[in-house]
C-alpha cells in the first residue's frame, strides 16, 4: 500500500477532474466514491473520491473555493517517445488547460503538470557541459518537449 497519497482539493470539479485523468493514463481506475448524504445542500455530490493514476493513488476533494493549485505543486509524467509526450500534453490540455513552457501546463481545473520525455534529465546531466547547455537552451525556447530538437541540440 502506498504511503503517502496526493490528495487534490477542487471546487466542486473533483468527479470531473477524476473522470478525465483516469481516462488519459492507462492501468488507471477509480477506487471509491464518497458523496454528500441526502438533506445536505450538495446531496449526490462527490464529497471525496480515490482514484489510481497507473498504479499511483490519489484523492480528489471537493473543499470549495478557498484554494486553488499553484505551479508550486505539480505532477510529473515520464514519457519514453514523442507520442506519450504528445498523447498528454494534448489531452491536459485540451477543454481549457494552458501551455506553459519548457515541459509544463496545466490542466483545465489549474492543476500543473510536467510532461518530460526521458531523454531530457539525462541530457541536461550530461557530463558534456557545453552539450548539455545547448540542450537546455533548446528545453528553454520549447512549450511541449521536442525530443527529436533536444537530441539535435545535444549533438550540436
Amino acid at each position: 500500500m502506498q504511503k503517502i497519497t496526493t490528495c487534490l482539493w477542487f471546487d466542486g470539479q473533483a468527479e470531473e477532474a477524476m473522470n478525465l485523468y483516469t481516462s488519459i493514463f492507462k492501468n488507471s481506475k477509480v477506487l471509491s466514491v464518497m458523496r454528500w448524504p441526502k438533506g445536505h445542500a450538495d446531496e449526490g455530490k462527490v464529497l471525496v473520491a480515490s482514484f489510481e493514476l497507473d498504479g499511483v493513488l490519489f484523492q480528489a476533494l471537493n473543499g470549495g473555493p478557498q484554494y486553488k493549485f499553484t505551479e508550486a505543486m505539480s505532477q510529473s509524467i515520464d514519457c519514453k517517445t514523442q507520442e506519450e509526450v504528445d498523447h498528454f500534453w494534448t489531452r491536459l490540455t485540451e477543454g481549457g488547460g494552458e501551455p506553459g513552457p519548457c515541459g509544463w501546463l496545466k490542466d483545465k481545473f489549474g492543476v500543473s503538470w510536467q510532461v518530460v520525455p526521458e531523454q531530457l534529465p539525462r541530457l541536461l546531466q550530461d557530463p558534456d557541459g557545453a552539450k548539455a547547455g545547448r540542450v537546455m537552451s533548446a528545453m528553454m525556447q520549447m512549450g511541449k518537449i521536442d525530443i527529436a530538437k533536444i537530441e539535435e541540440a545535444a549533438k550540436g
